[in-house]
């Protein structure tokens, strides 16, 4: 899909320097830049290159006055940054703004859904489906029986959502996510077998919540696993059967948290943090990258460690770790010396 600089102007309200119909079908960095592509300027620390981009259209802002030649068209704008932000929503718009069901994918006769569905090629909707307004499902996704998915929700190639799953709006679930697998029930026999427990659960997720790819989210044994309003869970993560998730908190790659534990709001944590089962996380917490947490988190606490301790303490500590054995050493000659003294005393 091509814009001119004319339109683009438009959208951003912007002023064009330079020809008002190069068009332009891909965006880029100004140190990227190439025919045929969009960029900005906004860091001064790039100015350079705003005299070497080979990119046919670049965004300032309106106080840029060029103190060498440009081949590059202006768009020049009150806010260069906050401009291409608003044009990266668009382009994300216009891009997802398919609709329509493809050819060789099925949609039951029970599936209720609303207006401007896509549905894409080789995806199954499965019975007493219901979807809302402006859902995108692409390609080779799954939606087993029973699942509610709200309006403006996009399902990327390949998720998978288990059945009884409830989706809120403006969700975005990205490609090989697995919504509403079994937990990991299995009662232990006397012997040595294991007796997989039914989870009957599901997995409720609230509005406004991403969640990237690969990443698996369990249905709960009885009652439901629930992602807050506003979460975002990156690629890779594991979240476990009855695992609640409080409001905005973010968490990142391959973090894994085991079955019933409850995390508050505004929460961050760091990627491959291990939490173990039946804790309670406080709201406002910061866990750092690769710590282990086995106990309760207190609100506010910011902790780091396996396992995992105050931040402030784990930072004195590991000072104290780096130079272990410059301290041993010296531990060892205060020791031969005190020993010395004792042997000269003795003499």
């Amino acid at each position: 899909m091509k814009f001119t600089a004319e339109q683009i102007a438009g959208i951003l309200s912007g002023e064009v320097v330079g020809n008002p119909m190069i068009e332009v079908c891909r965006l880029s960095k100004i140190e990227e830049g190439s025919e045929g592509s969009l960029t900005f300027l906004s860091n001064p620390k790039y100015l350079n290159y705003i005299y070497t981009t080979k990119a046919s259209v670049t965004i300032v802002n309106d106080s840029f006055i060029p103190e060498h030649k440009i081949t590059t068209t202006l768009i020049k704008v009150a806010d260069a940054y906050a401009a291409f932000s608003k044009l990266l929503e668009y382009y994300n718009e216009v891009k997802h703004s398919k609709s329509g069901v493809e050819q060789a994918s099925f949609l039951s006769p029970s599936v209720k859904h609303g207006e401007n569905l896509y549905l894409g090629s080789f995806s199954y909707i499965s019975d007493n489906v219901t979807i809302g307004k402006n859902v995108k499902i692409y390609p080779n996704c799954f939606v087993g029986d029973n699942v509610v998915i709200g309006d403006n929700v996009i399902l990327f190639s390949g998720a998978k959502i288990y059945s009884e799953t409830i989706i809120g709006n403006n969700c975005t679930i990205h490609s090989g996510a697995i919504i509403g697998s079994d937990g990991f029930g299995f009662a232990p026999n006397a012997d040595g077998s294991y007796t997989k427990i039914p989870q009957i659960g599901n997995v409720v997720i609230e509005d406004d919540v991403d969640i990237g790819s690969c990443t698996t989210i369990d249905r709960a044994t009885m009652g439901s696993t629930i992602i807050r309003k506003g979460v975002k869970l990156d690629n890779q993560i594991q979240i476990a059967h009855n695992v609640e998730i409080g409001e905005n908190t973010v968490i990142a790659a391959q973090t894994g948290v085991a079955g019933s534990t409850k995390i508050g709001k505004n929460g961050m944590i760091g990627g491959q943090v291990g939490i173990v089962g039946h804790l309670i996380i406080g709201d406002n917490v910061r866990i750092q990258a690769q710590s282990g947490v086995g106990r309760n988190v207190k609100d506010n606490e910011i902790i780091q460690g396996s396992p995992a301790f105050g931040y402030n303490d784990f930072s004195k500590s590991f000072v104290h770790f780096k130079n272990l054995s410059k301290i041993v050493a010296e531990i060892k000659e205060l020791k031969k010396q005190i020993l010395n003294q004792k042997n000269g005393n003795n003499g």
